[in-house]
């Protein structure tokens, strides 16, 4: 949530500006579509709602950053490049993060959101029913 929020706050324009300068096409709705799966998606991992929907846009998303933007900055999300007595200078971050956040929503389809997701309440009836067997 925080990442679609920062763009939104920045203004949607200005990533558009992003989206364009690195060649994609529809900047425009690629701004609007990732803040958006952003924001929501992220907000339904906050919730525990609907987390194998949700988590299909968002790994398309970190898939898309990973090819045009991080990857040629290699693997590692912290380069310390310089430190002066204004503090750590750090360079451009690479995928590292980026597939964390792949490997977390894979282990939240997995493994499901938890006993406090808005899921269980959501699907009370189906979880209370016990599953069929096949091997039975």
């Amino acid at each position: 949530m925080q990442h679609g929020y920062a763009k939104l706050a920045r203004g949607a324009d200005a990533f558009t500006t992003v989206l364009h300068a690195i060649g994609m096409p529809a900047a425009g709705l690629l701004s609007w579509a990732t803040i958006m799966v952003e924001l929501f998606g992220g907000l339904a991992v906050l919730a525990g709602a609907l987390i194998p929907v949700a988590s299909i846009p968002m790994s398309i998303v970190l898939v898309v950053a990973i090819v045009t933007v991080h990857l040629p900055n290699g693997f590692s999300s912290i380069k310390l490049v310089s430190f002066d007595a204004a503090g750590a200078h750090f360079g451009q971050p690479g995928y590292e993060t980026d597939l964390l956040y792949l490997a977390c929503l894979l282990a939240l389809v997995l493994g499901g959101s938890g006993p406090l997701a808005l899921d269980r309440l959501l699907f009370r009836r189906n979880a209370a029913r016990p599953m069929p067997s096949r091997w039975a």
